[in-house]
């Protein structure tokens, strides 16, 4: 049964329904009703200047919701505009945000000396600009949008720690190069530039740069928790940039999601942002966010796309077309932004994705329905081009991931049985750096292939590469480092190593407890179908997951 109307006199003396009302109160109602006519929700900032200061701000928020429930109005607050304020937790209620729901907002009949208000007097009222969409005109938001420039300090620890992840100098110093008296890692960094913060935007960019570190670190958990942060700070207050730091922190949780696994709620994120009045216009002309954001959904589509091959080949084929589109952005993206760390990342999915493909019987038509052999060459090419974007930063910021890729790819046409002895194993044919580097038939990116670490093989590679985790020069991730270890297990067995292939293969069981569920099976199978029974005598494997799950 619909709930009565009820009216509102703007005008001295104001009144509710006929009864005398508190003007702080009527005011939050009004600039409620204002918000939800154009699609916003009130922050808490909006409140300090017009009818309350920060200090006396939590007592006319309750002063406020009393009155609201006296009037019989349901006012909802916190960041799920969609929740029924009935169930809410008044607990942090004066945090904000505000929202009125749509059903309430149409029970409210605004008056002016008894007629129908207008939109300019309810701006008036409001003291509020009566024509544009987005009314942010106050004194606290004028404020909001200005960018502190009275000190450089602040903005040069950020750019020094925003270089530190650029180099991969994550959490621990970088051993033996010319710059080590710089900031010993980004993290140290950043908590210097979040002492030197000075106001409400530069603490919310440093913490949205601290969920970004902390993603890349693999720490998922601690990059929740601050994009927890970065929320409750937005909430607070109407930063400059707010659009950008949403944008940005919908598409950090979409990647935890994404990296937990969850492939369903990381596009849903996505999703949502394609539908939102201030991110999505973000997604058409910030390169930096529509890279990201083009980048994530290509992954996304190109794990539905591998784990429907066997099923539904037909929807596998769309996803997997829609993966290299979105790729295709993703790179287009990187490069108008002349972001040469972006490219390289997603030049190495998209070669990943078109050998992946090609593994599964998926043709993709960016990849010119190339099959065998030629998707091979095509996939290295792309891979190898992420390693000359590389070296052109003299190899800062290179993840595990080419080297994992290109080592997964060489060794792709040796398929041994599970419990292979040793002398049949060594006599399989694994494709050698070289092999793939004069593969790709494409001498300017050589750099990419051919260089020293490229030419003790294999194992080599995985090994200079552990030793640079290990020594601090870099740090690996738990998947990427899991990798590693895998791949130098199945190379030093391949040359009989054992004993190198054993160590790998106990150093691996201990970093599986750090992985999600899905990337642990993929090891476990691995490990009990593609090594030699020599070596699982020595390092017998965990203990088989129920299913597969294919690692990329």
């Amino acid at each position: 049964m619909p709930l009565p109307s009820i009216d509102i006199e703007l005008s001295s003396p104001q009144s509710v329904g006929g009864r005398p009302a508190a003007y702080q109160s009527l005011w939050l109602l009004v600039r409620l009703h204002h918000a939800q006519r154009i699609g916003e929700v009130v922050a808490v900032d909006a409140l300090r200047g017009q009818v309350s200061s920060a200090r006396t701000l939590r007592m006319v928020v309750s002063r406020a919701f009393r009155d609201f429930k006296a009037w019989g109005l349901r006012v909802g607050w916190g960041p799920d505009a969609a929740r029924d304020p009935r169930f809410l937790n008044a607990e942090g209620r004066s945090q904000g945000p505000f929202w009125l729901p749509a059903a309430e907002a149409r029970r409210l009949r605004l008056r002016v000396d008894g007629q129908a208000a207008r939109p300019a007097d309810v701006a008036a009222f409001l003291g509020l600009s009566a024509s544009p969409r987005r009314a942010r005109t106050s004194a606290a938001e004028a404020q909001a949008s200005a960018v502190q420039l009275q000190d450089a300090r602040f903005w040069h620890q950020l750019a020094a720690a925003q270089q530190a992840m650029r180099q991969g100098r994550w959490a621990a110093p970088v051993q033996g190069r010319r710059d080590a008296k710089a900031p010993t890692s980004a993290l140290a960094a950043m908590r210097q530039a979040a002492d030197l913060a000075q106001d409400d935007y530069q603490r919310a960019l440093v913490t949205l740069n601290e969920a970004l570190l902390w993603r890349r670190l693999g720490d998922d958990a601690q990059a929740r928790k601050r994009l927890a942060a970065l929320q409750r700070q937005r909430l607070a207050r109407q930063v400059a940039s707010h659009d950008y730091l949403g944008a940005m922190a919908a598409i950090v949780g979409a990647w935890c999601s994404y990296t937990a696994r969850d492939l369903p709620q990381a596009q849903a994120q996505l999703a949502a942002m394609t539908r939102d009045a201030q991110q999505a216009p973000l997604l058409r002309h910030h390169p930096q966010v529509r890279f990201e954001w083009s980048n994530l959904w290509a992954l996304a589509c190109r794990s539905r796309a591998l784990g429907l091959a066997t099923t539904d080949a037909a929807t596998a084929a769309l996803q997997a077309d829609e993966a290299m589109q979105h790729f295709g952005r993703a790179l287009a993206a990187a490069f108008e932004s002349h972001a040469f760390d972006a490219a390289q990342h997603v030049a190495a999915n998209m070669g990943m994705a078109v050998w992946l493909f090609d593994r599964v019987g998926l043709g993709v038509q960016a990849a010119a329905q190339a099959r065998g052999a030629q998707a091979r060459r095509h996939a290295v090419q792309w891979i190898a081009f992420s390693e000359w974007l590389c070296s052109l930063a003299d190899g800062q910021g290179r993840s595990a991931w080419n080297a994992i890729y290109l080592m997964r790819i060489a060794r792709g046409d040796c398929q041994p049985r599970p419990g292979l002895p040793l002398a049949e194993f060594a006599a399989l044919r694994p494709l050698t750096p070289r092999a793939l580097a004069e593969e790709s038939a494409e001498d300017r990116l050589a750099p990419g292939l051919d260089g020293p670490a490229m030419r003790g093989g294999w194992a080599g590679v995985a090994a200079q590469h552990l030793a640079d985790h290990d020594a601090g020069q870099r740090r690996y991730p738990g998947l990427q480092l899991a990798g590693l270890l895998f791949e130098q297990a199945w190379f030093a067995a391949h040359g009989r190593d054992l004993g190198t292939a054993a160590a790998a293969l106990a150093r691996l069981r201990a970093v599986l407890p750090q992985l999600v569920a899905s990337d642990r099976a993929y090891f476990r199978d691995v490990w009990n179908d593609a090594l030699p029974a020599e070596l699982l005598a020595l390092e017998p494997p965990p203990r088989r997951a129920v299913r597969r799950a294919a690692m990329g």
